[in-house]
């Protein structure tokens, strides 16, 4: 009995095609916008997506001091670390955030959407994050990309 046979192909280092997106998160809500990136940077979007391999673009994202947040967040929400001595409990809001280092609020977001492994720490080397509307990766050839049209 003659049947199609298809096969299950699964991306590896070898075969996978990665590149290079921009996204300009101006105007853009943090959450949905980290998502987002986490959701390219895992390889969601393609049609040979697998999970345990590096299969996602590198992600390059500008104006990161102009991501919004709703409601109260900026003054409410809590970033939490801990110094590594006895009482070394360190709390942050996003507002000292922005204004200490505006990369780090979108950084934190993006990695809480990855996951918490090896396959996760190679993730997060592929993610660029700048303040400003400059950066030094044009010599990629980044393709840009609006939020609302990738799903």
């Amino acid at each position: 009995m003659e049947a199609i046979s298809y096969k299950t192909v699964s991306a590896s280092k070898e075969t996978v095609n990665k590149g290079w997106v921009i996204i300009d998160a101006e105007n853009e809500v943090l959450g949905r916008l980290a998502s987002e990136v986490a959701f390219i940077l895992r390889g969601k979007n393609k049609t040979n997506f697998t999970p345990h391999a590096d299969a996602g673009d590198n992600v390059i994202v500008i104006n990161a001091e102009k991501v919004k947040l709703t409601g109260k967040k900026l003054t409410d929400k809590e970033y939490v670390r801990h110094t590594g001595y006895p009482g070394g409990q360190r709390f942050a809001t996003p507002k000292e955030l922005l204004a200490k280092n505006p990369t780090e609020v979108l950084r934190k977001a993006v990695s809480g959407m990855l996951p918490k492994s090896k396959l996760g720490d190679a993730l997060r080397r592929n993610v660029y994050i700048y303040a400003g509307a400059e950066h030094p990766h044009a010599a990629q050839q980044p393709k840009e990309i609006k939020i609302n049209s990738i799903k």
